[in-house]
């Protein structure tokens, strides 16, 4: 039910914190840097506690989100900030049916080793949803200190549904704001329909997990890391469409390509990681391909100038 990552993954004495910390946004790492840093003055490991995937996917599937991290990228981002391990849980059914009590008993003491539980003043844990105070009398019963986190002032605030949000109006900006790093969409260069090559911007097409919040449909500036082939990269930035092509008439299967600046050589099957800087525009039809072509290249410009902006 509990898989551990990390350099080291030996069940030790810990002290942890839990929650779906999707995106790991700033908040999140606000509250799992307090708990390393406790973790580090009581000379125990740091661990955050989370699940694989979202716990609506299991209680309400007809409601659940697109996820900003899929496991394994939440996995490196929550490692990143300096902790020791993640334990990772699978949310069944038979999880979602547990109580608070028998999860800090079964999970966090038995499993876990959790000597301290940091979590906010507005969790709740089990399917009988207890908070704070009751988290604090079940840990005198079991043996484990239940300890509050600070909260970010109200002002700053922030959530993976703001993110969400952001992204869907293609406001890649606010979004990598919220989250304190570059919104990432990541998957393997596939065969497309190879438009982009007669129109003299050949694109990468990128098969991204069907679980992965796509932002709006558009034009976006993109750093580009590939999996290999780094050397050949003159440049790492690359105009991303997100879309259906409507010009080119494909059909409503959306797309995700990207044109690599300065770029020549075939990618297909290398992974690729597209950071989101930049929203150009809104994806819309031409009346021409003549018309698309003279759009593509104002927006390879526009990317270029804005990145000079930067520097």
């Amino acid at each position: 039910m509990v898989q551990l990552k990390g350099k080291d993954t030996e069940i030790k004495p810990c002290v942890a914190t839990i929650g779906s910390f999707d995106g790991v946004h700033r908040g999140h790492r606000f509250v799992v840097e307090q708990m390393a840093s406790l973790a580090r003055k009581r000379e125990l490991d740091a661990v955050v506690v989370t699940f694989g995937g979202h716990p609506l996917q299991v209680l309400r599937p007809d409601l659940q989100p697109q996820m900003l991290t899929l496991t394994e990228e939440k996995v490196e981002l929550l490692m990143q900030t300096g902790i020791d391990k993640v334990a990772l849980i699978d949310f069944t059914k038979e999880l979602a049916q547990m109580s608070a009590c028998d999860f800090m008993r079964i999970i966090l003491k038995e499993q876990l080793q959790v000597k301290v539980l940091m979590i906010g003043y507005d969790n709740h844990i089990g399917h009988d949803r207890k908070g704070f105070e009751d988290c604090c009398q079940y840990g005198k019963q079991l043996g484990i200190e239940v300890v509050g986190c600070k909260e970010l002032p109200s002002d700053q605030r922030v959530s993976s549904t703001e993110v969400r949000q952001a992204l869907l109006r293609g406001d890649v900006e606010t979004a990598n704001n919220i989250l304190g790093y570059h919104y990432f969409l990541e998957g393997e260069v596939v065969t497309g329909f190879q438009n982009g090559r007669k129109l003299g911007f050949p694109t990468a097409n990128l098969q991204v997990d069907s679980c992965k919040s796509i932002p709006e449909n558009g034009v976006y500036l993109v750093k580009c890391q590939l999996s290999t082939l780094n050397s050949q990269l003159l440049t790492p930035y690359g105009m991303l469409n997100v879309g259906t092509r409507p010009t080119l008439h494909n059909g409503q299967q959306r797309s995700v390509e990207v044109h690599i600046f300065d770029f020549e050589g075939d990618l297909y099957g290398t992974k690729m990681r597209l950071e989101l800087l930049h929203h150009l525009r809104k994806e819309k039809e031409f009346e021409s391909l003549e018309a698309l072509q003279a759009q593509l290249a104002a927006d390879e410009k526009a990317c270029k100038e804005w990145l000079k902006s930067k520097v």
